[in-house]
């Protein structure tokens, strides 16, 4: 009878006094029995109503994309904006449609699902005077989360500027301001990719002015708002724009795929932040169709692409790539023209009670779209999300006292259990923990190994490439070696002419000196005969 009493209590305090308000992101359904409504003129149920305004937490499919039903100020259709989570808001600004430049501010409520429309004012610096104004409409921008804040760099706009823009969104004052940079700031640019590593951010890439192509690389220090241009080695991506980057380890930035203006890629490139080099590991699993214009984010080592197309048609597949391994595998397919397999859409990352969720919004496929889809991962990291918002928290210290209250009661029912299946229950968890222990030693040694191999792998790359460099070196001095031996010969060849010539004009001399000689005898022998009397004439002169 006492153990009926106390099971009654533990029922009643996980119930609890305080009802559930409608919305609330634990997800936890009310046990009340169904009531009926007027909403709109419509019967509405009570209970059914709560499931829907659940949200996220009512996904109960893994690893398929599942289309939202939201309210609100629903966003025009778009493609190529930005978007960034702050604080269980997903803010979504700019974009492209039909050719038209946006510069209007969405955001969606991740736990009513509800849109509203921010009306924002803008400031030339943080400390100036605000007005409400317009802000600047663009397309192919990056929307990075800072703190409470939201970055925006880059991007096309109606009048480019020279430089590449830095600008930040306030949430809590609705308010834009341009912020001040320091050192070299890139050229402006749309359709590059922005990273954010520890407290830098890593621009690399996108289409300039003239619609010229970049492979450039620059980091901003957001403490220091300092830009830097660093020179890397290795083999760098070629030029291309609406590629994806992301960065695994805090240490490896990665980017995958893009376009030119004759085609796309498939390729996977890894700068080392440390020793700013380039390689290009070798990909395993399935082979990724080439893409441009599709989005990733990242979950512990897993990097979660979708959306893109290319020369041919659209990419339906959503991809998983295992950063610690390279090996690509398919999440889901969906149909051609779906919304998450649009080209410019959005992707973005929310964490509810430790469940990730991918939310995808927007693109274009043939037409424009502004419907949201969100998909539950069943792959779970190594390190669990650390994404817990304010809010969030707070209804997890609710539950956290409701769960204290229920405790007290069942350990009071665990007093009345004999002694030895409290020794039982006491050993199978003492037996769990030990296996779960070993399980974490096991999974932090794989972990190291992976990253052993990964920089064995690098390092094989990084001879392999000095290798290449020393052969192409060698055979540059030997063709070298092979002009210089052809330039002897034929200096040795003019230099025995010359000898001949020499010799011959020796020789012509002796000659010509033995011919002088000969006629000076001869004109000495002529002049001795001049001087005497002719002989014969004498003889016959006198004696005629």
């Amino acid at each position: 009878m006492a153990f009926m009493l106390l099971l009654s209590l533990a029922v009643f305090a996980t119930k609890g006094p305080t009802p559930i308000e409608l919305g609330s992101s634990n997800g936890i359904a009310s046990e009340e029995p169904k009531a009926v409504v007027m909403e709109n003129g419509k019967s509405v149920d009570v209970q059914d109503k709560e499931v829907r305004m659940e949200g996220l937490c009512s996904l109960s499919d893994h690893d398929q994309w599942t289309r939202l039903s939201v309210s609100g100020h629903i966003p025009k259709p778009r493609y190529k904006h930005g978007a960034a989570v702050v604080q269980q808001k997903m803010y979504v600004f700019g974009g492209n449609h039909n050719g038209r430049y946006l510069g209007d501010i969405q955001v969606l409520d991740l736990t009513s699902l509800s849109w509203s429309k921010l009306e924002a004012k803008s400031q030339r610096e943080p400390s100036e005077s605000v007005e409400t104004v317009s802000f600047s409409a663009c397309a192919g921008h990056s929307l990075i989360p800072w703190g409470n804040k939201i970055v925006c760099l880059a991007g096309h706009t109606r009048a480019p500027t020279e430089s590449l823009s830095v600008k930040e969104f306030d949430p809590q004052t609705c308010t834009w301001s341009t912020l001040r940079t320091y050192g070299r700031s890139p050229s402006s640019r749309g359709g590059q990719s922005v990273t954010l590593v520890g407290e830098t951010l890593v621009v690399f890439g996108g289409e300039g002015h003239g619609r010229s192509l970049l492979n450039d690389l620059h980091i901003l220090d957001l403490e220091t708002m300092t830009w830097d241009e660093f020179e890397t080695t290795g083999t760098p991506p070629s030029p291309r724009s609406d590629h994806a980057a992301a960065c695994y380890a805090e240490r490896y930035l990665l980017i995958f795929g893009g376009g030119s203006h004759s085609t796309c890629f498939s390729d996977l490139h890894v700068l080392d932040m440390q020793t700013m080099e380039w390689s290009r590991p070798e990909q395993q699993g399935i082979t990724p169709e080439p893409r441009a214009g599709h989005a990733g984010v990242t979950i512990g080592e897993y990097w979660f692409i979708t959306g893109g197309g290319n020369n041919r048609k659209g990419v339906s597949d959503t991809l998983v790539l295992n950063m610690s391994t390279y090996v690509w595998s398919v999440v889901t397919s969906l149909e051609a023209r779906a919304p998450p397999t649009s080209e410019g859409s959005s992707l973005v990352l929310h964490t509810i009670n430790g469940q990730d969720f991918l939310i995808s919004f927007g693109g274009y496929s043939g037409r424009y779209s502004n419907e949201v889809y969100a998909l539950k991962p069943s792959l779970k990291p190594s390190v669990p999300s650390q994404q817990i918002d304010e809010p969030e928290a707070n209804s997890v210290a609710h539950i956290s006292a409701a769960e204290n209250s229920t405790r007290k009661v069942i350990f009071e029912i665990e007093e009345l259990q004999d002694e030895k299946g409290i020794n039982r229950s006491d050993s199978s968890k003492t037996l769990v923990q030990v296996v779960k222990g070993e399980t974490n030693q096991v999974e932090d040694r794989l972990n190291q190994e992976q990253l052993q191999s990964l920089r064995l792998k690098q390092e094989l790359a990084s001879v392999e490439n000095r290798n290449v460099e020393l052969t192409e070196e060698l055979h540059s001095v030997r063709d070298q070696l092979s002009v210089e031996q052809e330039r002897a010969s034929k200096l040795e060849n003019d230099v025995s002419e010359l000898q001949q010539r020499l010799q011959k004009m020796d020789a012509l001399q002796k000659e010509f000196e033995s011919l002088r000689r000969d006629m000076d005898t001869g004109s000495e022998a002529a002049a001795s005969s001049s001087n005497q009397p002719p002989r014969g004439r004498g003889f016959w002169r006198w004696n005629g």
